[in-house]
């Protein structure tokens, strides 16, 4: 028998999936993407599921209920707006034990309209059951995307340069800091969280927001990225889903990795490299995308983007060029799912 660690969830989800064709004519992408891409003539129709485990994807020792609904509907939303479309209606669905009452279910359905008000989102639909512990929730977000403007994680060439929204490593940290705490308050129940001045560190972690204003720009700006994907994972995990499905290699530039001065602070703090947190850390819901050379001017002028590094041969491996000048390989060490 093959233990699922050994493959991974990529791995498991190819292995699972390698006998299963598109039959549909419609059916443009399926698994392997952001989201399924169905073609419905005048426009496309995108279509993404997530679950989220109590236990394993969040703590609710330290996880406002309506800050845990209003996450579970942003992180499936980013994954409409990686294949620079816009979403449109979610449908969510719960399995609660009996620990859970109706109050508590009201708080986490607060913050799922925050989100839906938010984004200007539809709640269609679900289905909710009873669990033997703890809870799950699984959104799924229905998107909609111009056939042309549709962009996928295989588009990328070599000489295409590597672009970065926001600041990356934030979330990581907000999540150590709120472990420290929970330790801490383990230890001595009388003890007060000591949360003070880590509100933005906190709040990626907590209550991410997904770049809807980033797909509008790029709509202004006459933009269509050659490869996209949003970053939750981690950014070095992501380049390397870039590279496989586009067939490429990719130098990094550590120089061009955004890191929130807060961040930095805060994992030399905890004895941790910056670049480390922001290669590795993950639930950043940032985008990670690729422009022609030729686009350069466009994003240039763009606020909240970041140049940071080119595509290569696939030859020329997936490397990370150092402050200092070294070039190194870089390594996927992200979230591992199993």
């Amino acid at each position: 028998m093959t233990d699922v660690n050994t493959l991974g969830e990529f791995g498991l989800i190819e292995r699972l999936t390698q006998p299963f064709q598109l039959r549909q004519r419609s059916s443009l992408k399926g698994v392997g993407d952001d989201a399924a891409v169905i073609d419905n003539g005048a426009h496309c129709t995108l279509v993404s599921t997530d679950m989220l485990v109590e236990g394993i994807h969040f703590d609710l020792a330290y996880t406002p209920l309506k800050h845990l609904g209003y996450k579970a509907i942003v992180v499936n939303l980013s994954d409409i707006y990686a294949m620079n479309a816009h979403p449109k209606q979610v449908l969510v669905s719960i399995a609660i034990s009996s620990k859970y009452s109706v109050e508590a279910l009201e708080e986490l359905y607060a913050g799922i309209k925050a989100a839906c008000d938010r984004y200007n989102v539809d709640l269609v639909g679900g289905d909710t059951t009873s669990s033997p512990r703890g809870m799950t929730i699984s959104v799924t977000a229905i998107g909609e995307g111009k056939k042309e403007r549709i962009t996928y994680r295989n588009g990328a060439q070599p000489g295409d340069l590597i672009c970065i929204t926001g600041d990356l490593g934030a979330a990581y940290l907000g999540l150590q800091i709120l472990e420290r705490e929970k330790r801490i308050w383990q230890e001595n129940p009388d003890v007060q969280p000591d949360l003070e001045g880590q509100a933005y560190l906190i709040g990626r972690q907590l209550k991410p927001e997904a770049r809807r204003d980033m797909i509008e720009a790029f709509e202004k700006n006459n933009l269509i990225p050659t490869a996209m994907i949003d970053i939750s994972d981690g950014l070095a995990s992501e380049i390397f889903h870039l590279c496989k499905q586009s067939g490429t290699g990719a130098l990094i530039e550590e120089s061009g990795v955004p890191i929130h001065p807060e961040a930095q602070l805060m994992a030399i703090k905890f004895r941790l490299d910056p670049i480390t947190c922001a290669l590795s850390g993950g639930e950043d819901y940032e985008l990670l995308f690729t422009i022609r050379p030729k686009d350069a001017d466009k994003v240039r002028f763009l606020p909240d983007i970041y140049i940071a590094g080119e595509m290569l041969p696939p030859d020329a491996g997936i490397k990370l060029s150092t402050k200092g000048g070294k070039l190194h390989d870089l390594k996927a060490q992200g979230w591992r799912h199993f």
